[in-house]
């Protein structure tokens, strides 16, 4: 089965410079992809003047009149820009013309704007931002949500669980992911009446629930998937991002110290070279919105080529394991087994 993808190609804080390369890079890896570049298809055409004519051909150019800058609210990017790259790029997904839609773009307003255009599945109150955080052991850690959702009750933290336990499976292949509730403690009595009744919901549902889960969990891969509100993940994510960048700048500086500093740095270099690349978030990025009937990824604002490709790629696997579906159907199940108006485990 081949994998079509829309490309929200002017979105981020590069545009073309970026999706361009990483879109034809991705096509001459994978011949099964095609593209559907959204946006200023005169400027589209100029970036892909070089492009080999068998990566062309595997190439649609859609043009959209508008942008969504970072800076747009959210009002404004859903009801005055109806032909932003960002909705059409959406659209395509709606119209069936693509199986998944990239972006990196206003994160506030690809969550709007994919929620309009595409809904929420039946039984899901509420999408989800998810995404992939490094840890120690290699292979990342989901953790959701990351800030669609800063209040919630006990039901949206169990659909997240079950929204990413699919995720795990269909994308990243892991045959039975265990799942962690981040809390201020492990004990079951600990953490507010929200959490700890997610806790208990959670037991009892059929999800490899591991139990309650600390911040540092997530970096010891002690679960692979980490649950929280919105609110917290979203706390959480930032202050990971801050102190990446804060150790970062502190080797950087002491390596730099003098020259004697400078000399260790070059003996040093093969080891920081390493470690560099096992804490690159270039390798995790792209954030997966959970719950919507059709399968959307938000790519950091900043990625480079590097990170864009990898985002590029997580929709390919999604779209090509039929990720929305199997969410789609785990929930229909549960739907059908109801027999009030809420979704149950």
């Amino acid at each position: 089965m081949s994998v079509t993808l829309a490309v929200d190609a002017m979105g981020g804080d590069h545009g073309l410079v970026v999706t361009i390369p990483a879109s034809t890079g991705l096509l001459a890896e994978l011949p099964d992809l095609h593209i559907r570049l959204v946006g200023n298809a005169d400027l589209i055409n100029q970036a892909l003047v070089q492009v080999p004519s068998e990566i062309k051909s595997r190439i649609t150019v859609v043009h959209a009149s508008e942008v969504v800058t970072m800076d747009d609210s959210i009002e404004v990017a859903l009801r005055k820009k109806k032909d932003s790259s960002m909705r059409v790029t959406a659209e395509q997904v709606k119209e069936g013309l693509a199986q998944a839609a990239i972006s990196a773009g206003n994160t506030g307003a690809l969550m709007a704007i994919s929620r309009y255009v595409l809904k929420t599945l039946d039984g899901i109150d509420r999408p989800a931002i998810a995404a992939v955080m490094p840890n120690q052991l290699g292979r990342g850690t989901i953790v959701l949500d990351l800030g669609a959702n800063a209040d919630c009750e006990a039901i949206h933290l169990l659909q997240f669980a079950q929204m990413a336990d699919v995720m795990a499976r269909a994308v990243d292949g892991i045959a039975n992911p265990t799942i962690g509730l981040l809390n201020i403690g492990e004990e079951v009595i600990k953490g507010n009446q929200v959490v700890k009744e997610a806790g208990e919901l959670l037991r009892q549902s059929s999800l490899n629930f591991y139990g309650n889960v600390e911040g540092n969990d997530i970096f010891k891969g002690t679960t692979n998937i980490v649950v929280c509100d919105g609110f917290v993940g979203n706390v959480a994510l930032k202050t990971s991002e801050g102190l990446a960048y804060m150790i970062s700048g502190l080797i950087k500086e002491e390596f730099s110290r003098n020259w004697i500093s400078r000399l260790m740095a070059l003996a040093a270099m093969p080891v920081l070279l390493r470690f560099k690349k096992r804490v690159d978030h270039r390798n995790y990025n792209g954030a997966v919105l959970l719950g919507l009937r059709g399968l959307v990824l938000k790519s950091h604002g900043s990625a480079d080529k590097k990170a864009f490709t990898t985002a590029l790629r997580r929709a390919y696997e999604g779209a090509k394991n039929n990720m929305v579906g199997k969410v789609a159907d785990a929930f229909m199940v549960t739907h059908a087994t109801n027999s009030g108006d809420e979704t149950v485990a």
